[in-house]
């Protein structure tokens, strides 16, 4: 990465897994630095893993990637912590915050700022995140691919060519995995209700999940392809298919999507 200090207003989950992807890549925690109004959360990173406890003021002057890992409704006043301490400074700061558009972090931040947004998701925890990104114009590509390298340390991304598709990502792989926890949940306690032991049929069910992830993952085959594959004429899973076609599983996944991504899309007009 050519930045060579990393900071993060917020120090949650997210924040956590970004600097621990960071530091399995070799970057050395001198030149990451945390920040949270819970000073319990920094005060681990420090113990554990030697990166520097900050303010915002420090990271502004400081870092040359900031990332502002808070919720929407702590963005503005995150922005004005660091606003002063930015001019005539030039980092690219990039927004975890759901629903909070680049024109709203222009406006509380000042004009001219390298700006991206990023839309993760909850396996960024354990490294197979999925992420979306959107830059301004004023991102040079290297520091959109300081962006990139962080991201990738914990997952893979993409990058969008507008920003209201991440309205779409957020639907998508945002909110994403808990409709594959809710499915997983609903196999499980069918599997129940035929007589499986509930530890057994979880444990089925999670290994299951992770294996067709996995395999969609590897292969070189598409999605379609790969089901046909498995779905013998006249078989079990022919008649399983067959039952969610009949109950109409894609109309209510393609409703449950759209539905997902409207609200993102009130979300950014309800923070605008």
């Amino acid at each position: 990465m050519a930045a060579q200090n990393i900071g993060f207003i917020g120090s949650g989950n997210i924040a956590r897994s970004l600097v621990l992807g960071l530091l399995a890549k070799g970057r050395n925690p001198a030149h990451i630095y945390a920040a949270d109004i819970d000073a319990g959360k920094v005060e681990r990173l420090v113990r554990d893993h030697g990166v520097n406890a900050a303010g915002h003021e420090q990271i502004a002057q400081t870092c040359d990637l900031i990332v502002l890992a808070v919720k929407p409704q702590s963005m503005s006043e995150a922005c004005a912590s660091l606003k002063a301490a930015l001019a005539g400074r030039g980092p690219v700061i990039m927004s975890l915050a759901a629903g909070v558009n680049l024109a709203r972090i222009g406006e509380l931040l000042g004009s001219g700022l390298a700006l991206a947004r990023c839309m993760p998701n909850t396996p960024a925890l354990i490294g197979t995140g999925a992420a979306g990104l959107y830059a301004n114009e004023n991102a040079s590509t290297e520091q959109k691919q300081d962006i990139e390298d962080l991201m990738n340390s914990v997952g893979i991304c993409v990058w969008c060519e507008l920003e209201s598709d991440l309205d779409t990502i957020t639907a998508l792989s945002g909110s994403g995995p808990a409709y594959f926890f809710l499915f997983m949940e609903a196999m499980r306690n069918a599997a129940c209700g035929l007589g499986l032991e509930p530890g057994v049929a979880e444990k089925l069910t999670g290994q299951t999940a992770l294996g067709a992830a996995e395999l969609a993952r590897a292969s070189e085959c598409g999605l379609v392809e790969l089901r046909a594959q498995v779905t013998s004429p006249g078989g079990t899973t022919e008649a399983a298919i067959a039952r969610f076609e009949q109950g109409g599983l894609r109309q209510l996944v393609d409703e449950a999507i759209v539905a997902a991504a409207e609200r993102a899309r009130e979300l950014a007009r309800e923070n605008g």
